[in-house]
């Protein structure tokens, strides 16, 4: 811990990190333009790209992690900053899963004549809304009950509750991901297949990402409360998590009203 300190803030020590991960960032890029076009190396570059992303992600967590818990960097002023960020950053995500939301919208509620006049398109075959599609929105919202008790949990000071609903969190996230999977291999559409293939995999697709990110997310918080690092003074790593998954909780009932339902109107 800090010895003595004459203000809130943190002065961060230099890092090589943030140029790490633009190298990584490059190569990435580069790399898979290079694997795209066919040309020799690019899918070596891609993953040494890759590869390199995944180390700066863990070691540049690593010290941020040591920094809160081990030298007791985050005080109530520092630990603003991250929340502030997260919450601008839940922000643009909300904007970027908009766009594919009202794409469907609009395709559905104002057909054009080049699909038809109608909505979903002829020869196009949908899910029945009220069977996996249903089941698939009632679970996210089953696991924003079970990590908003992990929330309370940490704030009363009963670490193993948290434990034990932050795994039922993950069990409930990882139901999800199976279904969708299952939903995906029996879809009798795909995403070629005009406006209608095109919104439901983008839009469902990219929301299976965000809940595939969030179950990280909160693997890992499990995995902190169960070491001992999330206190009822200090969890800010936490509650970025549960807001992530609030939000994944959330916009899972768009896909299935503008995607599930209408489209199998």
């Amino acid at each position: 811990m800090i010895e003595s300190q004459r203000h809130s803030y943190h002065l961060v020590d230099p890092s090589p990190w943030p140029i790490s991960g633009s190298l990584g960032a490059l190569a990435t890029t580069v790399g898979g333009v290079m694997y795209m076009h066919s040309f020799q190396g690019g899918a070596t570059l891609l993953s040494l790209g890759l590869i390199f992303i995944l180390y700066t992600m863990f070691v540049w967590w690593r010290d941020v992690l040591r920094e809160s818990t081990l030298e007791g960097h985050h005080t109530k002023v520092v630990q603003l900053g991250p929340r502030y960020g997260f919450i601008l950053f839940i922000v643009s995500e909300v904007m970027f899963l908009f766009a594919f939301f009202r794409a469907s919208s609009h395709s559905s509620l104002a057909p054009t004549v080049e699909i038809g006049g109608i909505w979903p398109p002829k020869g196009i075959a949908v899910l029945d809304p009220r069977e996996i599609p249903f089941l698939n929105t009632l679970i996210p919202l089953s696991s924003g009950a079970a990590v908003t008790w992990a929330h309370h949990a940490i704030l009363a000071g009963k670490e193993k509750r948290a434990v034990y609903a932050l795994v039922a969190t993950v069990s409930l996230a990882l139901v999800f991901t199976a279904f969708q999977g299952m939903e995906y291999y029996q879809a009798p559409s795909t995403i070629s297949d005009s406006i209608y293939g095109s919104t439901f995999f983008l839009a469902t697709g990219f929301h299976g990402f965000h809940v595939i990110i969030g179950t990280l997310f909160s693997i890992i918080c499990g995995i902190r409360q169960y070491l001992g690092h999330l206190t009822k003074e200090h969890h800010v790593g936490f509650e970025a998590a549960a807001w992530y998954w609030h939000f994944v909780d959330v916009v899972r009932l768009f896909p299935f009203v503008s995607i599930y339902w209408w489209g199998g109107i």
